[in-house]
């Protein structure tokens, strides 16, 4: 990874790392592990927390507590500026249930800029996908990371 200076090139990286998978694993979530999760975050549903319930499932957020196990792609440059946690989103498909085999996928769903009173700033949105072993889509959860450029001064004009 390189160090960059001066304005991100945004639409070099689209065009670059945009919807190509980075990071792929299996897991097999474990029932108590689910609840657990499903308690510490308040849920009181028994589909959520008593495995031993008929319908027993992990609730729709497993899917943004879990992380990808390289955060960018190959060759991703890093930037200075200041990086921040721009937030999660959550889609849910189809119940994820405990001892059965999940696949998680990361790419780069989205490069994005606004500018704020601050000045510039990019957004970088990672989406992990979980399919089961028929290929069939449980989850997407988006990462979003959000980088305030550094403002440029007059001297730094002609980078």
């Amino acid at each position: 990874m390189s160090d960059e200076q001066g304005p991100i090139d945004v639409e070099g990286l689209r065009e670059q790392f945009l919807h190509k998978v980075f990071d792929e694993f299996e897991l097999t979530l474990q029932a108590d592990h689910l609840a657990t999760y499903a308690r510490s975050c308040g849920e009181t549903s028994p589909r959520y927390i008593d495995v031993s319930h008929e319908d027993f499932q992990a609730p729709p957020t497993i899917a943004s507590s879990l992380q990808p196990r390289k955060r960018y792609p190959e060759g991703f440059p890093t930037f200075s500026g200041l990086g921040m946690d721009a937030g999660k989103a959550v889609f849910p498909h189809a119940p994820i249930c405990a001892g059965k085999p999940i696949t998680v996928r990361t790419h780069m769903q989205d490069i994005y800029t606004k500018t704020g009173r601050s000045g510039r700033m990019v957004f970088f949105v990672n989406r992990l996908t979980l399919t089961d072993r028929d290929g069939a889509l449980l989850a997407e959860a988006d990462t979003s990371i959000v980088i305030r450029e550094t403002p440029q001064t007059a001297d730094d004009k002609s980078v």
